[in-house]
């Protein structure tokens, strides 16, 4: 509340606009579950596939194949099918469903339901979503992405492989300091809007429009998961997922950030401060310095 009231300094795009000038492609992040009155927005890289996973058990949208009834347990839903986004109700989708009434809709729910996201460090989250889109063949994102990255700031001469399989055969695909060279080029942007994996969670969330009761850090999502599903009175319902072990740990910042010029970690730090000061990390002090 102090960043979103500009005690703190730190200003950021649509930190004074209100929740009605928000456009609606930007709200397709904010997932609504009716019959528990939920609001989850859902930050990928952010334990996303799991929270996505209990609004999917709590909304009975996805039917098992086995026992042709609604999943009851998150653990069972398989995680491909829970980022198709045809099974979420999110507000970008309520246009199409309530025509003129939507904006008003919108508003009552913020008002009434219990909304809640959970965050990470920006950096780990940034490493995090490297590894995971670009430490390994992914034919969308190398196509979309990677491709570009190595083209534009790498010395690759000639054409690039087709395919993410054969370019990782060959050895070709972008390094951290690419993918960080690619976020931080002006070019970027004005192409289309950063990819949700590495947008900054106030552009995703609307932390400053909308007022979350809850907000859990993956840093402990254990426990905040358990606190959580008490709050929403469902902890009789579904049980969290038990955890992803091969989890990108902070520690791990260091080295992940050794090889990058220290102007390109400041400027970094820039593109992610609202970040790190709406939800209270610490300024990453061993990477600036």
């Amino acid at each position: 509340m102090d960043m979103c009231s500009g005690k703190d300094a730190v200003e950021f795009p649509g930190r004074t606009r209100a929740f009605e000038q928000i456009p609606n492609r930007e709200l397709d992040h904010l997932i609504v579950d009716d019959t528990h009155q939920i609001i989850y927005c859902y930050v990928p890289k952010v334990a996303c596939t799991n929270w996505k996973r209990v609004m999917v058990v709590l909304s009975q949208s996805l039917i098992s194949q086995s026992s042709g009834k609604p999943y009851t347990d998150p653990e069972a839903v398989p995680p491909d099918l829970v980022h198709n986004s045809s099974l979420h109700l999110t507000f970008a989708k309520f246009w199409r469903h309530y025509g003129s009434l939507s904006r008003h809709l919108m508003a009552l729910k913020l008002q009434h339901y219990t909304k809640f996201l959970f965050v990470r460090d920006p950096f780990v989250r940034l490493i995090s979503a490297f590894r995971n889109k670009f430490g390994r063949p992914n034919e969308d994102f190398y196509r979309q992405f990677g491709s570009v990255m190595v083209r534009r700031y790498g010395n690759v001469s000639g054409s690039l492989p087709e395919t993410a399989a054969e370019a990782f055969a060959a050895g070709i695909k972008p390094t951290f300091q690419q993918f960080i060279t690619y976020l931080l080029d002006p070019e970027t942007e004005t192409e289309s809007i950063f990819n949700e994996h590495w947008r900054q969670v106030y552009r995703l969330c609307h932390p400053c429009q909308v007022k979350y009761d809850f907000i859990g850090r993956l840093e402990t999502l254990e426990t905040d998961a358990e606190q959580l599903l008490k709050l929403l009175e469902v902890d009789h319902l579904v049980r969290f997922p038990s955890g992803a072990r091969n989890r990108t740990a902070a520690s791990w910042e260091r080295d992940w950030f050794a090889q990058i010029p220290i102007t390109m970690r400041r400027e970094l730090y820039k593109l992610y401060e609202p970040d790190f000061e709406l939800f209270g990390y610490p300024k990453p002090d061993s990477v600036l310095h």
